[in-house]
């Protein structure tokens, strides 16, 4: 399986002469030069985050987007094979990816950073090899800080991801299943070969009879 990596660049400008640097994939030596804004603590502890995000990178697989001012990360968006205890390991798919972790720091928040990043990561045709995933949970959604209800919330990931061409789909999943709303999100390349989706079908449904 063929793991495109492109780097791609753009530029968000903020207030009083200030710029965001958009990039990525970002190797792992780079990613080390570069420090953790404070309050991207969602899954961690930003230093351990920041040791994360150089892990993935350094997978075959494995590749973050960011955005940064200077030096410092502001935001970031992973994607890497699923955890090999999920159900979405199973079968040993190598064109399965999963869009993992999406944040942004409270204080850059507002200016489209994750539908950019995101947009980056499928530049130039760089997944269209692949199966992208990805599992909306509510309970790891930002409800008290956006002020948002959880069906809210939905909205704006079904329209973030959707800005990429990402799509819902059905799953017996049991945490999916757990709660309305949550919601499986997927988008099939155009290089992806139809036994690869069936695959994926069969992945996504334990219970055959319910597709």
């Amino acid at each position: 399986m063929e793991h495109r990596k492109r780097l791609q660049r753009e530029t968000v400008a903020l207030d009083e002469g200030r710029e965001l640097i958009l990039e990525g994939p970002v190797p792992p030596n780079r990613l080390a030069e570069m420090a953790m804004h404070e309050a991207l603590d969602a899954f961690r502890r930003p230093n351990e985050q920041h040791k994360a995000l150089i892990e993935i990178a350094g997978l075959e697989e494995g590749r973050i987007l960011l955005a940064r001012e200077g030096s410092r990360i502001v935001g970031y968006v992973t994607f890497h094979y699923a955890d090999e205890l999920e159900r979405w390991s199973e079968g040993g798919m190598t064109d399965l990816i999963e869009l993992g972790a999406i944040e942004v720091a409270d204080d850059y928040r507002g200016c489209g950073l994750g539908k950019k990043m995101i947009e980056l990561a499928f530049a130039e045709d760089q997944l269209e090899n692949m199966i992208v995933f990805t599992t909306e949970y509510y309970w790891h959604w930002d409800l008290e800080g956006t002020k948002l209800n959880v069906w809210d919330y939905r909205k704006m990931m079904e329209k973030l991801m959707q800005s990429v061409g990402m799509v819902w789909f059905a799953t017996d999943d049991p945490e999916i299943c757990s709660h309305p709303a949550n919601c499986l999100m997927v988008r099939i390349g155009k290089e992806v070969p139809l036994s690869s989706v069936e695959h994926f079908d069969r992945v996504r449904f334990r219970q055959r009879f319910m597709y």
